[in-house]
């Protein structure tokens, strides 16, 4: 045998570093409405182009053009650019009580406003979605979930429903069709998809939704997922929200750099659509199709949101150590918000006034859930569920020995 070149490994590179400004030609973005739309009943092989390619609606002009314009009256564009803009709201005061110690922990959705709240509009009563952390859009888009709910969740305080058993953006909503949040990223697609395969199998009519970050779908759970999900045809879609980065690691190191996450669906014999994540009108379009489809018996559907996260992975993160601090200013995708309102404002449908009204009103409305979750207790006042309730709510006829231990806790206390 001839002697070759020594054998070396490939280690991805974001194309990116503190003091250097990032390269994103590696995105493969396509032309506002350029992307064919398939009928609905299409073949998983007949989705393989958009696999790779970008479905957008709205141009650089704020227009609405090509085969996926959804339609949408603006009314529900103005409800979809409030629930962003709310969305966005929220998340900037509860970072602030966070450092005012009134929270342990905290995770934003900077940048990413779009994929939730455009796909919960697309959704119906009595579906389910299996979120990560980074999808409070999802309920911040409903009109029967309050904030002051939430807020309790995340301070664990004497009115959690939790009880404090949960890490605080970690919500759970049966209601609200919000199935409770693992911090174990990745089992959301194989619990949406064995939920999806329950409504099929009791002859239901509700679907599920499940959500992973592109750096999840380096783990088992996720290929698992897609093969049930082919074998049965689950009523399920399939989220993945490339923003970018799994904590302080680049996209690519779970297998982004020469491919798509979207192709990996395809491969699966899952139909599957790669979506510009920061447009709005392309989120409402893509959602409603794969819903579509599995209400229609015609299986599941893998999207890959393409979306940039523009803040740090959580309160414990510093991103300035791993990647240009104005990173967000030169996502070619931009920012979702001013999008969604350029387009609202070529249509006469919205105005700067409206949204600077619209934004005052909105941070005051946090504002006051948050006075108002805070008289139930916060981390700052020590007023957080007692120690005594991890008893609760775990077995429907307490043991005798956890009795014991309870009135023990108690006479300790």
């Amino acid at each position: 045998m001839s002697q070759g070149a020594s054998l070396r490994l490939h280690v991805p590179e974001p194309t990116g570093r503190p003091g250097h400004e990032t390269d994103f030609s590696y995105l493969h973005l396509s032309r506002a409405g350029e992307v064919r739309k398939p009928p609905i009943d299409a073949s998983p092989a007949d989705t393989s182009d958009l696999a790779y390619t970008l479905v957008r609606v709205l141009d650089d002009e704020g227009r609405a053009v090509g085969p996926w314009v959804p339609q949408a009256d603006p009314e529900l564009l103005r409800r979809g650019l409030r629930a962003m803009m709310k969305t966005r709201a929220f998340d900037a005061r509860m970072l602030i009580a966070q450092r005012q110690k009134k929270i342990s922990f905290y995770i934003q959705c900077l940048g990413e406003e779009a994929v939730a709240t455009g796909h919960a509009l697309a959704l119906q009563q009595g579906d389910m979605c299996f979120p990560t952390y980074r999808q409070q859009g999802l309920l911040l888009a409903r009109d029967d979930v309050t904030m002051v709910e939430m807020i309790c969740e995340l301070m664990s305080n004497e009115r959690d429903p939790l009880k404090g058993r949960q890490l605080p953006v970690c919500y759970s909503m049966k209601r609200a069709g919000f199935f409770s949040i693992s911090g174990n990223l990745a089992t959301q697609f194989i619990q949406a998809v064995g939920w999806g395969m329950a409504s099929a199998i009791k002859g239901d009519t509700r679907i599920a939704s499940g959500w992973i970050g592109d750096g999840a779908t380096a783990e088992s759970d996720f290929h698992t997922a897609l093969t049930f999900a082919h074998v049965y045809r689950a009523p399920v879609i399939l989220n993945v929200v490339n923003n970018q980065w799994a904590i302080s690691t680049f996209q690519a190191i779970a297998g982004g750099e020469a491919t798509t996450f979207a192709a990996r669906g395809v491969g699966c014999g899952i139909a599957s659509l790669r979506v510009d994540g920061n447009d709005f009108l392309a989120v409402l379009a893509a959602s409603r199709w794969a819903a579509e489809r599995a209400r229609s018996n015609l299986g599941p559907t893998l999207i890959e949101w393409v979306t940039y996260r523009a803040g740090a992975h959580s309160t414990s993160d510093d991103p300035s150590r791993y990647r240009p601090a104005d990173d967000w200013a030169h996502f070619p995708l931009g920012d979702p918000i001013p999008r969604l309102a350029q387009h609202l404002t070529a249509i006469g449908a919205w105005s700067q006034q409206e949204h600077d009204q619209t934004q005052a009103d909105l941070e005051a409305q946090v504002n006051s859930a948050l006075k108002e979750a805070e008289r139930f207790g916060s981390m700052a006042d020590g007023h957080v569920a007692g120690a005594a309730t991890m008893f609760e709510d775990v077995y429907k006829d307490m043991p005798e020995h956890l009795k014991r231990q309870r009135e023990q806790l108690s006479s300790e206390g």
